[in-house]
């Protein structure tokens, strides 16, 4: 069924700016093998994630695979309406149409209509990326006004999260800045344009409690250390990184 479901998602026109990003996230046997492992470790039958930058939703998959329920969140329209109809049915799967952020509200969204995984809320990430090596020819050449919430709002109005992932296209320290409270473990994407982000991200929640940390470089699906690091390691091994890493996600845990 979801075989068909993505199929009948790849020949709609109206989808046709999220073709790589299906061909990319779903059918890769090996990678989501590698994706449930590295889940299964936060989250198991019953628990609650949030993921927070949902895009196409391949990780809300793999958090159902762990038996998990999920809310996620998205606010870019095209890639809502995929994350619809590959769920849909899935009453363990609650879709918000929206963006995180430090305080309820709106926000402006910079849709980069050729590549939406890049979209993003800051202005900082697109400066960043202009003229960055890895990063040519990105543009940003929409803007829509989305609505905001926060991991508090969330938390309140569903309950503490098991685990969180977070992928805003560095927005994620204002992700954080909108969290008062501990959860039990969480990741949030970086990249080597935007160091700064996961600096701030990383002392945002160690002053929210005792986090340890490690690092899944890329696409890799594999923590890099294979044991968790304090904060002043994980700052440490973030400036290391060549520029080449592009970028990763910080998996902190409690």
């Amino acid at each position: 069924m979801l075989e068909a479901r993505l199929e009948k998602l790849r020949r709609d026109p109206a989808l046709a700016a999220l073709g790589r990003s299906l061909d990319v996230y779903y059918g890769d046997a090996p990678r989501d093998a590698a994706m449930d492992a590295l889940y299964r470790q936060f989250l198991k039958p019953g628990s609650l994630a949030f993921d927070i930058g949902s895009h196409v939703g391949d990780r809300i998959g793999s958090f159902r695979r762990q038996g998990a329920r999920v809310v996620a969140l998205e606010p870019q329209p095209l890639c809502a309406r995929a994350i619809s109809a590959i769920y849909a049915g899935d009453l363990d799967v609650v879709l918000l149409e929206q963006a995180c952020g430090p305080k309820p509200g709106t926000l402006t969204l910079h849709i980069n209509s050729a590549n939406p995984t890049v979209s993003t809320a800051s202005t900082d990430f697109v400066k960043a990326a202009d003229g960055a090596g890895g990063w040519e020819g990105q543009r940003w050449d929409k803007s829509i006004t989305v609505p905001v919430t926060t991991l508090d709002a969330l938390i309140a109005a569903h309950g503490t999260p098991d685990f969180v992932k977070i992928d805003v296209e560095g927005f994620e320290g204002d992700v954080l800045a909108g969290l008062s409270k501990q959860l039990p473990a969480l990741s949030f994407e970086f990249t080597t344009i935007q160091r700064d982000v996961a600096h701030v991200c990383i002392d945002l929640l160690a002053r929210l409690g005792p986090y340890r940390f490690d690092v899944a470089l890329g696409e890799s699906q594999r923590l890099e250390q294979g044991h968790w690091v304090d904060a002043g390691a994980m700052h440490a091994f973030v400036d290391a990184l060549p520029h080449s890493a592009n970028s990763g996600d910080v998996y902190a845990i409690l």
